[in-house]
């Protein structure tokens, strides 16, 4: 659903990782496993399982990793000396509990490890997340707000080069329409800054007339465009309880890695989502290059099911 999904509220433990105030009772005993297959030799996935306790709320516990591949060691002649890899680690623990019949609020405590070197090129550090949601069920709409990623790098790879966690503010909202069996989520991301327009240093975008240098491009693009890059848009088919069609719009990424001369479907991806049984497995694709995509595929089950299962 374009990489943001913070105000689905739907019971899919996959989002309160996104948003832990997504946490609630029917997630409870759910177990659910993520992978995907990112370009090159690079994959990353999670696992998360979630308990609910009555008088304090809903519980998370989730790993998850990305693994870089593995590389080569040379020296300045090019002797190959070893072989290393290059991976990052977070171990999360996520709250949530509702506070009435419309409000929840929720927090992830995350412990982040990166290890890029065989030798001693590693760090660790540590970080919250703080979330609240307003979901109005007779309505079908729910508003979310989190705060991602405060927190600070304990042990920086090199000394004295202490680096800045990614910060940021995001608002979502995501709605039902009544007689239509669809709901449209916007989620705006980067809240804490406005412009988030990557200029590359050594091929920068002019913006002025080579010869009377006043500047080409109206003001209100100008505004349109970095207003557009803090939005991704989402949208789900509800064709039956059991399968669903998901599709997604990042406008950022469309601007930052297509082609000008061929820009094909960059930014946009698109899913499915199908109950088997006991099983919820889900497959999507996004488009981030004309050189292709990538893949993702979770599966999650409730296990008390299969303990009902044993007691029949």
């Amino acid at each position: 659903m374009g990489g943001e999904a913070i105000s689905i509220n739907d019971g899919d433990l996959n989002l309160a990782l996104l948003n832990p105030s997504l946490l609630n009772a029917a997630m409870h005993n759910h177990l659910t496993l993520s992978f995907v297959d990112y370009f090159s030799d690079i994959n990353y996935g999670s696992a998360i399982y979630s308990r609910t306790y009555e008088k304090y709320g809903s519980f998370s516990a989730s790993a998850q990793y990305i693994h870089y591949g593995t590389f080569k060691e040379a020296d300045e002649t090019g002797r190959i000396l070893s072989e290393f890899t290059a991976d990052d680690y977070t171990f999360n623990l996520g709250w949530g509990r509702g506070i009435d019949s419309m409000f929840s609020i929720g927090a992830n405590l995350k412990m982040i490890y990166s290890s890029y070197y065989l030798y001693d090129y590693n760090s660790y550090g540590a970080a919250i997340d703080l979330a609240g949601i307003y979901h109005n069920a007779a309505r079908q709409i729910t508003i979310a707000a989190v705060v991602k990623n405060a927190g600070m790098q304990i042990k920086s790879y090199r000394k004295k080069n202490t680096e800045p966690l990614p910060f940021e503010i995001q608002l979502g909202v995501a709605k039902k329409f009544k007689y239509a069996p669809f709901r449209l989520s916007v989620t705006a991301g980067n809240l804490e800054k406005w412009s988030i327009t990557y200029q590359d240093p050594n091929n920068p975008t002019s913006t002025s007339d080579p010869l009377t240098g006043k500047e080409s491009k109206k003001r209100i693009n100008v505004i349109g465009d970095e207003l557009m890059r803090h939005l991704v848009f989402g949208g789900e088919f509800l064709l039956t309880k059991n399968f669903n069609i998901l599709f997604g719009y990042n406008y950022q990424r469309r601007k930052e890695l297509q082609i000008a001369t061929k820009r094909a479907l960059t930014g946009f991806s698109w899913g499915v989502g199908l109950k088997v049984s006991k099983f919820h497995i889900a497959y999507g694709r996004a488009s981030y290059h004309l050189t292709g995509g990538t893949n993702h595929f979770t599966i999650t089950t409730n296990l008390s099911e299969f303990y009902s299962k044993i007691s029949e």
